[in-house]
């Protein structure tokens, strides 16, 4: 039945892709604020760092996402679709987690190493 691994696809990519979109939103609508931060007086490179960090967050995800995209189905059922598709949707689940975090591990990051500098500047400065 290799219709049931079209039909597979054909929901696997949508959800794929609808999660790597609403990740990436909220993610870089929120993040704006810790590069306006980094780049305290500089909005322009805060907002031009921001969407570089979105495009390469899409380009990783959706890349890893049609990467893992082959469905096997050993006896081509529904139930062994549904399995599969859970497996593969929830494995990409938890690595776009874990992109997540590691994003925003390096705001977080950012921001201290910006706070250091601006402390240092003003105690040099005085």
């Amino acid at each position: 039945m290799e219709n049931l691994t079209v039909i597979g696809y054909f929901i696997y990519l949508p959800i794929a892709i609808g999660l790597t979109y609403y990740v990436a939103f909220v993610l870089f609508k929120n993040s704006i604020v810790y590069m306006n931060d980094i780049f305290a007086g500089r909005p322009e490179v805060a907002h031009a760092t921001n969407n570089l960090f979105r495009i390469g967050f899409y380009l990783m995800n959706l890349g890893f996402a049609l990467y893992i995209l082959e469905i096997s189905l050993y006896k081509p059922d529904v139930q062994q679709l549904i399995e599969r598709l859970s497996y593969k949707i929830g494995g990409f689940s938890i690595y776009l987690g874990v992109m997540l975090f590691l994003n925003m591990f390096l705001f977080f990051r950012g921001k201290r190493i910006a706070k250091q500098r601006r402390t240092l500047d003003t105690t040099f400065n005085a």
